[in-house]
Formats: structure tokens, sequence, C-alpha cells
């Protein structure tokens, strides 16, 4: 049994065409054929039902898709273990953070860990925290830094810090020290307000805002990336972590703006994992070195 086989028929079952499997495997459709027919003769079993629109997985096609899958799972692993070794990585560590996470002072801390550990091999996977515990459970990451509390109880859970939430605004080009500080009511008539940048405290947030100020109009902008290049462009005004918007109030891009009128929640980062081992334990007691308020 030859990989290409199998390739040719993972393709097929996700596709439904040996025309489109052939274009994505950049063979010709008699290719597909020959691998399919011989899969099927080395089998003993016939995996897919023909017809002239597609083609479907039969019954026992469906059983074996599955072990297809393991088998280039376990060839592709085996290639990327050697390849690494041959680089001079010892260890590999697959992490998933979230895309609020990863826009904080993380690219640095990360550089600095691989300068110090240079035969690490890192795979950061950014993906929404609402996917990062199933990434977990289903051992495709090593560790997760999350924006949620799990509860799941097989996980191991860790605060890895907590972040102040603040109002921000676009910098009027005024001089800090000698300005007076905006108006909030007058900022929420002039701008808009961008919500649902974080996926945590938001709905509790509106609530208290709507019944304190009369005139705000919301919009949804759902990347915490997106809602900063909106608000330095003076498009609007939203409520942040103070952790995200660092750089670009050291720079004068954006002002904080004090609100006194409700108390601002704060919101905590959580370190996720499946086991404690001392890859994990290495790279978070190496994160919680640096500051990220």
């Amino acid at each position: 049994m030859e990989l290409t086989w199998i390739k040719t028929f993972l393709t097929v079952a996700e596709l439904g065409s040996f025309r489109k499997a052939s274009e994505a495997l950049y063979v010709s459709q008699p290719t597909v054929t020959v691998h399919i027919k011989a899969l099927e003769k080395e089998l003993g079993v016939t995996l897919f039902e023909r017809n002239q629109r597609n083609v479907k997985l039969t019954e026992i096609g469906r059983h074996y898709l599955t072990d297809a899958k393991n088998l280039m799972q376990m060839y592709e692993k085996g290639i990327s273990e050697i390849q690494s070794k041959a680089q001079g990585y010892k260890e590999k560590l697959r992490l998933a953070i979230s895309p609020q996470i990863a826009d904080t002072i993380m690219p640095f801390v990360l550089k600095k860990y691989l300068e110090e550990y240079s035969d690490v091999e890192v795979d950061m996977n950014v993906m929404d925290s609402h996917h990062i515990e199933e990434a977990i459970l289903n051992e495709e990451v090593d560790l997760g830094l999350s924006l949620i509390e799990t509860k799941e109880p097989s996980l191991i859970q860790k605060v890895l810090y907590e972040d102040e939430i603040v109002f921000v605004a676009p910098h009027d080009g005024h001089d800090l020290e000698t300005a007076p500080f905006p108006n909030v009511e007058q900022l929420f008539e002039q701008y808009y307000l961008f919500t649902h940048n974080h996926p945590v405290y938001w709905n509790t947030l509106l609530h208290q805002l709507k019944n304190n100020f009369r005139h705000i109009r919301t919009m949804k902008v759902s990347q915490n990336h997106i809602t900063k290049r909106f608000i330095i462009s003076g498009l609007g005004v939203s409520f942040l972590p103070k952790s995200t918007i660092r750089r670009e109030i050291l720079e004068g891009r954006m002002v904080e703006v004090p609100l006194e009128t409700i108390e601002l929640p704060t919101v905590k980062t959580y370190a996720i994992m499946k086991y404690d081992h001392e890859r994990e334990r290495r790279f978070l007691n190496f994160v919680e070195r640096y500051y990220f308020q």
C-alpha cells in the first residue's frame, strides 16, 4: 500500500469528485482513478459509490476514512519530527493564543523566550478563546492562553494575569499635560462606541452605559486590532483591556479617558493545559516574569 493512494482517497472523500481531487493534487483524473482502484484492490473492498455527478463513500469507506486520516497524520507527524531534529530542535511546544492576547506584549515575550530556549520549536496557533479549550482537549495544542475560564474538570487552569478595562478615544492632538480631559458625554455624542471586541464583559458593561448616558450609538467590531485601528482613524471610542493599548497610548495615537460614572470591570487571562509537564511549566514561568499592564 502506498501513501499516495491514501492521500488520493482522503482528497476524493473530502471533495466528492475525482475531477476536483485531480485538480487539488495536480495529477490527471485517470491517475486518481488508478490510485483508488489500487487501494480498493489492496483492501478488498469498494470505497466509493460512483455516479455521473459525484462519488460518495460506501459504508465501509466511511469506516476506513478514520483509519486513513490516522495513517496520514502519523506519517506527517513523523516527517515533522525528523525535520525538527534536523534543525536542531529538541522539543516542540504547541501554543493556542487568542487574538487579544497576541495583541499585547506577547510577541516581545515570545521573542525573548525563543532567544533563551533556542532548541524549542514553537507552533503558534491564534484562535478564538471559545475554540482553545477544544483544541487542548483534543491534544492539538499543549497550552492555551485564553480569555475565557474553562469549566472542564479534566483541564488544568491558572490565572496568568488580571487586566484593567479602560475607556479610550482618538487622540485630539492636544498636549495631554495642559489640555482638559475630553467630556465623556460629548465623546458618546460625537463617536460610535465599538463593542463586542472581547468575549467576556460587553453585555454587562453596555447595560450600565446605556443606563448612565443618553447618547450612545454602538457598532459591533469583533476584532481587537480592528477596533484599535478604527479608534486611531478617528471613527469611534471603545473600552479595551489596558494591556492591548499600551503601545498606542505611549505613542500618542489614542488617549485613555477617565470614567467616574460607572465602575469598569477587570478581565483575566487564563493558562489552560491538559498536562502539567515541564515544557508547559517552563513557558508559563517565563511569561510570568513580565508585566502585561
